[in-house]
């Protein structure tokens, strides 16, 4: 008899629309507490069933008297346990409690010096002073009955509240970005020392409980599985495999979008070194010829996910009685791919999120849909996934035809693949390859005025971008050397035919996504 699993800590944060919610998911992980997001509007029952240990409601960029701001039940007060609210969340919890908030005078943002003026376990070992990052145009003038404050700033009377016998608590700032200096231990206190759980999120954990309930899915059917190349994919497929066995069926399909002989060195370290059942299939002349003329973003993504897709599901009927997909779909991938809360839009449309096609008649795996991208790279080297695959930078689904601005052709492709091969190589000979999330070049297909060999050129431009993050939510542009830069430019204007300047990305996410398109 298989003995039951014991419960694991769980913290559920509700998503009020804040650019930092995933910063909040983020650092719960970090802290081995498992956690997930749900939006403002989730059914209490569907709360209920998640059986969430404590629960924090997230920040946001409206006002709760706002018409249609995004607002919960009161009755999320009565699940018993406890709750922590950020900026927006705590302004909710005053709101729906019986308190008053009101618009400031004037809208704070940035750094602000908090002063604790009560003692409280959720400020606990922060010092009677420190700063933290506040974003808020309205201010808690009246606390609910049965609240008392613990902190203030220099603008803000109530800048934390908490309701001690409730184990409810607020606080006005942001303790999840970095900015906040005490930021880290706030949000551990709630953790361990007022919700109490364990810090008992292990990846290794992870990874049996995953093979164990494909097995029970599955059963003794056979199963697909799209792979790309990339780290998510092949950890996806590693740990069907290890759940399947002989029963798993991959396929990769090359839609002539892949970098510089991409396709061949994918396949080996796929048949040399993880053993898996993969089949080839070269796709690159239908994906062009459907792109050609597009130059829509969106557009463009929405031609190469369906195409992928239509393609996929005819290799899929070639393989008989299988009855599951398996997709390598990441948290952020369904965060980005759904209206998280109101006036929120679809940041981009992901191929692999929500594409499975009714006619296929395939039930989705998706093992690792709970997990942001620096986890699924701890996953893969715990099952030996060679380091050239987990190393390597995220690319694309739809691959360089974002990066080529307006149509994709096949001259086009390869200046940016022999552009792309040059940035590699330098960032790499620079040591930075595995420290930077990702770098790579942009086509733009802008005429510039130049002059090449003692002649007037007029040609296209190379933009280079360089980014640092953790998951992907948020980025900052990497400070590179000039002498990289240089080098870089030198060399693709000298070894690339069609390219006469070289521009550097200098913004940040946000406000820019990382890719261009």
């Amino acid at each position: 008899m298989t003995p039951p699993q014991k419960k694991r800590s769980k913290i559920l944060i509700i998503d009020f629309g804040s650019q930092y919610t995933q910063l909040i998911a983020r650092k719960i992980r970090e802290s081995k507490v498992y956690c997930e997001i749900y939006a403002f509007n989730s059914d209490i029952e569907k709360i209920k069933n998640f059986e969430p240990d404590g629960i924090i409601l997230s920040g946001g960029p409206s006002s709760v008297y706002d018409k249609g701001a995004p607002i919960i039940s009161k009755d999320i007060f009565q699940l018993g346990v406890p709750f922590l609210g950020i900026c927006y969340g705590m302004q909710i919890m005053a709101h729906l409690l019986g308190g008053k908030v009101m618009p400031a005078k004037n809208r704070e943002y940035g750094h602000s010096k908090l002063e604790i003026i009560n003692r409280s376990k959720i400020l606990a070992g922060c010092g009677k002073s420190s700063l933290v990052w506040m974003s808020h145009g309205d201010l808690i003038v009246k606390i609910p009955d049965g609240f008392v404050i613990n902190a203030q700033t220099e603008t803000c009377d109530t800048a934390s509240f908490e309701n001690p016998g409730k184990k409810i608590y607020g606080v006005q700032f942001h303790p999840e970005v970095a900015h906040t200096q005490c930021g880290t231990k706030i949000l551990n206190n709630f953790l361990f020392d007022v919700v109490k759980v364990k810090g008992d999120w292990e990846l290794e954990d992870f990874i049996s409980g995953k093979i164990r309930e494909i097995k029970e899915l599955a059963g003794g059917s056979k199963a697909i599985c799209a792979l790309s190349g990339g780290v998510d994919s092949t950890v996806t497929a590693v740990i069907a495999a290890k759940a399947l066995s002989g029963r798993l069926k991959c396929i990769f399909i090359d839609n002539g979008l892949l970098r510089e002989d991409e396709a061949k060195s994918v396949m080996k370290y796929y048949e040399e070194n993880l053993n898996l059942n993969v089949k080839s299939v070269d796709a690159s002349k239908l994906f062009l010829k459907e792109l050609k003329g597009v130059a829509d973003p969106e557009r463009k993504r929405k031609i190469i996910g369906k195409l992928f897709i239509k393609v996929f599901e005819k290799e899929a009927k070639k393989i008989k009685d299988a009855h599951f997909l398996v997709q390598g779909t990441l948290y952020p991938d369904v965060i980005e791919s759904v209206k998280v809360f109101g006036a929120s839009s679809v940041i981009k449309s992901h191929h692999n999120v929500g594409g499975l096609p009714k006619k296929l008649n395939l039930k989705l795996i998706e093992p690792l849909r709970e997990l942001f991208k620096d986890e699924v790279r701890i996953i893969g080297k715990s099952l030996r996934v060679p380091e050239e695959i987990i190393k390597r930078q995220p690319f694309p689904g739809p691959g360089l035809a974002i990066r080529i601005i307006g149509e994709v052709d096949k001259r086009r492709l390869e200046i940016l693949r022999r552009a792309d091969k040059i940035v590699t190589e330098e960032i790499k000979k620079a040591g930075l390859y595995e420290k930077i999330w990702q770098s790579f070049p942009v086509l733009i297909p802008v005429k510039t005025v130049g002059v090449m060999g003692d002649k007037r050129s007029y040609e296209s431009l190379i933009a280079i971008r360089a980014v640092t993050s953790s998951d992907g939510m948020t980025a900052d542009f990497v400070k590179l050397d000039y002498d990289i830069l240089r080098i870089c430019s030198s060399r693709i204007i000298s070894e690339i035919k069609g390219i006469n300047r070289v521009v550097y990305d200098v913004t940040s996410k946000p406000p820019s996504t990382i890719e261009w398109e």
